[in-house]
């Protein structure tokens, strides 16, 4: 498999960094985010060259593109990539609690609702761009429609975003998703410019996301590779035992390839989260890989993963493992 081109223009003409921004830490994800930190990290990300950001109302029930929006504000908007969801509309909530069902260290002031009409669709869009303070978004994901209602995603979210597209209200639309046939099916309409593909083409799996990868060849729809650790699994180059693979105990197997794996990065001078970041990028439809980050210091460790010169003989020996059954 040979390397690609650090920055290959999707169809759509955006051209995007290597590294990209994930802002669902800005979100206070699992925790709560100060904003000193939140600065410190879009801060470090323009120093970085990182000026592809994703967001959306998902996260933090509208705080991450609050958040974002605030501190992107502060710079020449030719001067960064924005991306942000559609699907989930918010409501006034109760106010009493958290959102920590959700993984979201916020007031449940809002709750989401499940929403890819066309009228949902152009309403989400609006307002997000009220909640960032911005007068545009760059690119447009319908968000995990596997997990809501598929049908009318596919029938009315889809048709509705190419819409946007055609009127130049955004640059480029797409589908993100952990589940790579939804994503395939979405290839297939021929109305994306990208996909956002979550954990399903990684350093430890890729038979899953086979086809997919096959279908964006075919209609030449870029990818965005998101989740590249694996819940945690390929983010340290000590593999523990108790380290985590979809939000669960990673099984034995899983844990083994892991491990022979750092053990490979060791013999080359490298280390696992260094091949982790830089993998999908092997792949020609790869346009960038985002990573969710909450400080400068996260940012500045993941641009000095990205910028790692990995030696080919480490690629040539990953290439000769065999495929991995990833399922327990």
């Amino acid at each position: 498999m040979s390397g690609a081109d650090p920055a290959r223009p999707a169809p759509s003409r955006l051209v995007l960094p290597r590294l990209g921004f994930g802002a669902a830490q800005l979100g206070n994800l699992y925790r709560e985010t100060t904003d000193e930190e939140a600065a410190s990290a879009v801060t470090a990300a323009f120093e970085a060259g990182t000026t592809y950001f994703d967001t959306a109302p998902h996260y933090g029930i509208g705080t991450s593109e609050r958040r974002l929006g605030a501190l992107l504000q502060q710079h020449a908007r030719e001067d960064f990539v924005l991306s942000t969801k559609v699907g989930r509309l918010l409501h006034p909530g109760p106010g009493t609690g958290d959102d920590m069902a959700n993984a979201f260290a916020v007031p449940d002031d809002f709750i989401r609702e499940w929403d890819f009409s066309e009228t949902g669709v152009r309403r989400s869009h609006a307002e997000s761009l009220q909640r960032l303070g911005l007068d545009r978004v760059d690119i447009l994901f319908a968000h995990d429609p596997e997990e809501g209602p598929t049908e009318q995603a596919f029938a009315e979210g889809l048709p509705t975003l190419a819409a946007m597209r055609e009127e130049g209200t955004v640059r480029a639309v797409g589908v993100g998703s952990k589940d790579a046939a939804v994503l395939t099916r979405a290839v297939r309409t021929g109305l994306i410019d990208l996909v956002m593909l979550s954990g399903r083409y990684t350093l430890i799996e890729q038979e899953s996301s086979r086809e997919l990868l096959e279908a964006c060849i075919e209609h030449q729809v870029g990818i965005v590779a998101v989740s590249v650790f694996n819940s945690g699994l390929l983010a340290r180059h000590e593999v523990p035992d108790d380290a985590t693979y979809e939000y669960g105990a990673a099984p034995a197997h899983v844990l083994q390839r892991a491990r022979a794996l750092a053990r490979i990065a060791e013999r080359h001078g490298v280390t696992l989260p260094d091949l982790a970041v830089q993998f999908p990028l092997r792949h020609p439809m790869v346009d960038s890989v985002v990573l969710g980050m909450r400080t400068g210091t996260h940012v500045r460790s993941n641009a000095q993963r990205m910028q790692q010169p990995i030696p080919a003989a480490a690629w040539d020996e990953i290439d000769q493992l065999e495929p991995l059954d990833v399922r327990p």
